[in-house]
């Protein structure tokens, strides 16, 4: 009889949270891009925040929290309450590169966030001048063991994505390259353009009409898989570099903690949204492709891209600025 009470404020406390639960969203929900408009996060949220809004009948309301490359967005996502109305779309730099590169970052992204699902991967493509000889990777390989340290590449910035893309490729390929940052991808493209440097690996957006007006020549993929937008262009593994696999991953976060049923109905709707046609086919023309496979798969995924990320920058060298 003494446990009576106890067992009816149990079964209480159980009944209302599932009522919260089943009424989810109370109010809008602040969908966080931890990007400046018209990066990956940011586009791809607002493709998302209609569908989910329709699915719940609330408001999912992008925010753009730009800002170190992520960390400014995360660390606002970290400290928010696990209810499920905030939540927020990071990609690989927020979530991998600035936890390998920055020793002063405050979250962990396996500690403090519900890691609810991928939702696409951005791949780079290996790209040079038209005019430059080589006319395949293992050329392109060639021509720079021929000359150490005297062909260059350029990059989105000191520790970005297509740096350290081209500093594991270089480790594999036993070649050396001078590192050439610029600010942004549109300055990379233009530096490669121009013959400035020598080769980079890009988006493939920022190159695509490049490329098929024979302006630039292109030599792999950065992804296990080839590209739906370029499917006749090889990986990197295909060429030679067996287990090659380095993209951008975006993925769906909500702060630690939060209800374990919300996350489920928030991967179930973004899986029907990522799969209607007009979000599928404005993705394939940005070259995004589906990485969406459910809160385990990420979670596993997200151990090995922390792991990859690290060693890409011990490999590097690359030291936070």
């Amino acid at each position: 009889m003494k446990l009576a009470p106890l067992a009816l404020l149990a079964f209480l406390w159980l009944a209302c949270a599932a009522v919260a639960q089943e009424g989810y969203p109370a109010k809008p929900v602040r969908l966080i891009a931890a990007a400046a408009p018209g990066g990956n996060p940011d586009v791809l949220a607002r493709m998302l925040a209609p569908k989910l809004a329709d699915a719940f009948g609330r408001p999912f309301v992008v925010e753009n929290v730009p800002g170190a490359g992520g960390v400014v967005a995360a660390e606002l996502l970290a400290r928010s309450a696990a209810d499920g109305h905030v939540l927020m779309l990071g990609d690989s730099g927020a979530m991998a590169i600035n936890i390998a590169l920055n020793p002063k970052v405050t979250y962990h992204p396996l500690k403090d966030f519900a890691l609810i699902t991928a939702l696409a991967a951005v791949p780079t493509v290996l790209v040079a001048p038209s005019s430059f000889a080589a006319a395949s990777l293992q050329e392109f390989v060639s021509a720079a063991k021929a000359s150490p340290g005297k062909l260059s590449y350029g990059s989105a910035g000191n520790g970005s994505v297509h740096h350290l893309t081209m500093a594991v490729f270089a480790s594999r390929a036993g070649i050396d390259m001078l590192h050439v940052p610029y600010k942004g991808g549109s300055a990379l493209v233009a530096a490669v353009l121009s013959g400035e440097v020598q080769a980079g690996w890009s988006g493939i957006p920022n190159v695509l009409a490049h490329i098929r007006a024979g302006k630039l020549r292109i030599y792999a993929i950065s992804t296990a898989q080839r590209s739906s937008t370029l499917p006749e262009v090889p990986t990197a593994a295909e060429l030679g570099f067996p287990g090659f696999d380095i993209a951008t991953v975006i993925g769906l976060q909500a702060p630690a903690g939060t209800p374990r049923e919300v996350l489920a109905r928030l991967q179930s709707a973004v899986a029907r949204a990522l799969r209607e046609r007009d979000v599928a086919e404005r993705m394939a023309n940005l070259a995004m492709e589906l990485r969406e496979n459910g809160t385990e798969h990420y979670q596993r995924f997200m151990q090995e891209d922390l792991e990859r990320y690290a060693a890409a920058v011990r490999t590097a060298g690359v030291k936070h600025d």
